[in-house]
């Protein structure tokens, strides 16, 4: 079609050229002028109205599934939490406050950092204030501190993981064959702090990563410094692995146990 237009189009200016030429005056050459300007505005509108044919076969569009089971934000957002749990959230928030406060010297010192989120608390500790380079004995100055922290803590039933972390500098000797065996023998010395200010054994459990965590940038010595540190991780009991059975989670969740006693 568009090669038809074209043929017709100049034959059509052919014409109207030979016309124009027969008898040279000032009416025709305008005349001349409009023609090929509507010729050539009517084959611009032909081609703009063609559809160009397919090659190949069209992409396929691709249409999301819908899930049966809508993700945990969303969930959250349909309906209420239960009374239980946003009073342990409330308790959170108050013991996230007070360790603010009984920490404050260290805060400053920015040995210490506490990080609030609605269901667990992170206490981030620099291995400088508990430990000598190295080494997964607890300094003598860092007793007072886990003193407090103890006594902050131990009334709550709630779930206490301590994470140990390091930088990626590599450690070999007797003691330590690697960071994960350093990181986890000080995230042990804690815990067995803790136990002997009293808190519940069962509650407590012992994590190492190793070097593989960053907080910093393990190239500068600063970020290193930020690396070594041990983490008090206070967990929500709805979403702790231990300290609440299926029924008890689901529960704080506000949900409805299945048959098999699963939430």
């Amino acid at each position: 079609m568009v090669s038809y237009a074209d043929f017709i189009t100049l034959l059509f200016a052919f014409f109207v050229v030979m016309y124009a030429i027969s008898s040279v005056n000032e009416g025709k050459y305008k005349t001349l002028s409009e023609s090929l300007g509507e010729a050539f505005s009517s084959r611009e509108q032909l081609v703009n109205q063609i559809t160009p044919i397919q090659i190949g076969t069209p992409p396929t569009v691709i249409q999301p599934i819908p899930l049966e089971n809508p993700p945990t934000a969303e969930v959250e957002e349909k309906r209420e939490l239960s009374e239980e749990i946003l009073k342990e959230r409330k308790q959170l928030s108050q013991v996230s406050d007070r360790l603010e406060q009984v920490l404050a010297p260290f805060i400053n010192d920015k040995l210490v950092a506490v990080k609030k989120n609605d269901y667990w608390i992170e206490l981030e500790m620099n291995s400088e204030m508990l430990f000598l380079s190295g080494e997964a004995e607890l300094s003598k100055k860092a007793l007072p501190a886990l003193k407090k922290i103890a006594e902050v803590i131990s009334p709550l039933p709630n779930m206490i993981n301590i994470e140990g972390h390091t930088d990626n500098v590599p450690i070999d000797n007797a003691k330590f064959r690697s960071n994960w065996d350093l990181s986890s023998a000080r995230a042990t010395s804690v815990v067995h702090e803790f136990v002997k200010a009293g808190i519940s054994p069962p509650r407590l459990s012992a994590i190492g990563y190793g070097e593989f965590h960053p907080i910093g940038d393990n190239k500068i010595e600063a970020g290193r410094f930020k690396n070594r540190r041990v983490v008090l991780v206070l967990m929500s009991q709805a979403f702790a692995r231990y300290g609440a059975n299926d029924e008890e989670r689901a529960k704080l969740l506000n949900l409805a146990p299945t048959s098999t006693g699963q939430p």
